[in-house]
């Protein structure tokens, strides 16, 4: 079924004759990378539909790649662009549900098709879903997607032939990166063009006039302000974020980058561990000694520089073929703060030579109080053969619930911000872990989807687990491996005056 066709003239005209006054200024802003901070409901979706219809109705004109949070925001988006369709009287189409295949996996899109040989495609949010894709991209509630950053990269591999972006949204938080982006917009660190829609600009504009034109109802000033404030009412104490576009502090990330990277310093590192995929078809002895290898080279040094006197408590986050295994050790030192000397990460390593590092380091750090592991899925293996090395006084099997995320999340940013977590290291990957925690139905929380990390492997904010995991570790119970402190060779016992850390070795009864 199509609409008939009809010359293009006076389309935008016509457009610009049912669109509100900041309506017409996005649709006719043909900048390459464009944003817009709004309220909601104001009617920026419906706009950006009819320039998505129009420029895909032109014999010149591009495709369209939407990408919403949900599967009915991407239906609604198409349905607009059918009324555009029926609206601009050009030859389209009827809407049509398609299955997109995503890299080897079907997902289902909803799609126009054009006269002119274009199309407007409403997709979900995977950023893999650009790659190969020509045209525009429109990406809708950007705050709201789980990796907007790794969205915007894929988006932005299409202007290199002539595409364009449009990012539009309600804000969720100051930490937000899509506040991030406005706020370097203003800053001038990125030339995007930047528009702003608030609440009660759209009402200076005409919005509430143009809703009692499409109810039916009477306008009148008064009816306007009681609208207004009854509105206002509903959103009430987040209206200013959702009405006025001004981002709240308690949105978006949990933890804000200054607090994050107060607590980061140089002396304390990332040691990672990666192995190929044909590393598991390897015998025993090879994959032990390979491992032995690393630990010797990059492990070893580290933990014979510790003080011998702290006690020493791990938390680890399981990954085996996905994501990451991450293992952070935390030092108590005698004023209670804790650091973290190093962080351990995983990347595609077998299951026993995950037991055998693990091992290794809580065999090997000082006063080793207690280990709190995922025992979730794959993780379940290790944690169990953990608590039967070293006790269950001394090993937490944590199935992560939301209750548990509840309970703890709270508590590591609480370190945060009263020092008592003084030093974690200084690395981009574990700052964009940490900042992927994030409010989800009122809980502290890593959300669904997954992020990118230096080593172009997929992350899941592996290294936040294991940091939360390591700080429930500090606060449990357990019974300390047996040691004592003895000279070491060439330091005479009965010199009182050797009683640095450096003067002695640790001798375990282990």
């Amino acid at each position: 079924m199509t609409v008939a066709p009809h010359p293009l003239t006076h389309t935008a005209a016509t457009a610009a004759a049912v669109l509100l006054p900041y309506q017409q200024a996005w649709v006719a802003d043909r900048s390459q990378v464009k944003l817009c901070e709004k309220s909601r409901r104001v009617g920026l979706s419906w706009a950006e539909a009819a320039l998505s219809a129009l420029e895909a109705s032109r014999a010149g004109g591009q495709d369209t790649w939407y990408l919403g949070y949900s599967q009915d925001m991407a239906r609604e988006f198409i349905r607009d662009c059918a009324w555009w369709c029926g609206h601009y009287q050009i030859a389209a189409e009827t809407m049509q549900e398609v299955v997109v295949d995503d890299e080897g996996q079907d997902i289902l899109a909803f799609q126009i098709k054009f006269a002119s040989g274009h199309r407007v495609t409403a997709l979900s949010s995977s950023p893999r879903n650009l790659r190969g894709k020509q045209g525009r991209v429109v990406i809708d509630e950007a705050a709201f997607h789980p990796d907007l950053k790794e969205l915007l990269k894929a988006a932005f591999a299409l202007l290199i032939w002539g595409g364009q972006v449009s990012i539009i949204s309600t804000h969720w938080g100051v930490d937000n990166p899509f506040n991030e982006l406005v706020q370097d917009v203003r800053e001038g660190h990125k030339h995007y063009s930047l528009h702003r829609i608030t609440f009660k600009e759209a009402l200076a504009q005409g919005l509430y006039q143009r809703i009692c034109l499409a109810t039916k109802k009477t306008w009148s000033s008064a009816g306007e302000i009681a609208w207004e404030e009854d509105i206002r009412a509903t959103y009430r104490p987040n209206d200013a974020e959702e009405l006025d576009c001004v981002p709240s502090s308690s949105g978006g990330a949990y933890l804000s980058r200054a607090l994050i990277e107060s607590r980061m310093v140089d002396d304390s590192t990332v040691i990672r561990y990666a192995c190929t995929d044909d590393f598991v078809h390897q015998s025993d002895h090879v994959r032990e000694a390979d491992t032995q290898g690393w630990i010797d080279s990059f492990l070893k040094p580290l933990v014979d520089a510790l003080p011998k006197r702290a006690r020493a408590s791990v938390g680890q986050d399981f990954g085996r073929t996905g994501d990451l295994s991450v293992i952070i050790p935390l030092l108590e030192d005698q004023g209670l703060q804790r650091r973290a000397p190093f962080v351990i990460e995983l990347r595609n390593v077998p299951f026993k030579q995950q037991e055998q590092i693990l091992f290794w380091l809580c065999d090997h750090l000082p006063r080793f109080n207690h280990l709190a592991l995922d025992a979730r899925g794959n993780g379940q293996y290790l944690a169990e053969v953990a608590m039967q090395r070293y006790g269950s006084a001394s090993v937490t099997q944590v199935m992560l619930t939301q209750q548990w995320y509840l309970e703890h999340m709270p508590r590591l940013k609480a370190a945060f911000e009263d020092g008592t977590l003084a030093e974690i290291p200084r690395d981009s990957d574990l700052l964009a872990d940490l900042r992927l925690i994030t409010m989800v139905k009122g809980i502290p929380r890593i959300p669904e989807g997954r992020t990118t990390g230096s080593d172009g492997g997929q992350r899941h904010g592996d290294a936040a687990v294991a940091l939360c995991m390591a700080w429930y570790a500090t606060s449990q119970g357990g019974g300390l491996i047996e040691f004592r402190l003895v000279p070491k060779r060439g330091h005479g016992a009965d010199n009182p005056d050797i009683m640095d850390d450096d003067a002695f070795e640790r001798r375990s009864d282990y």
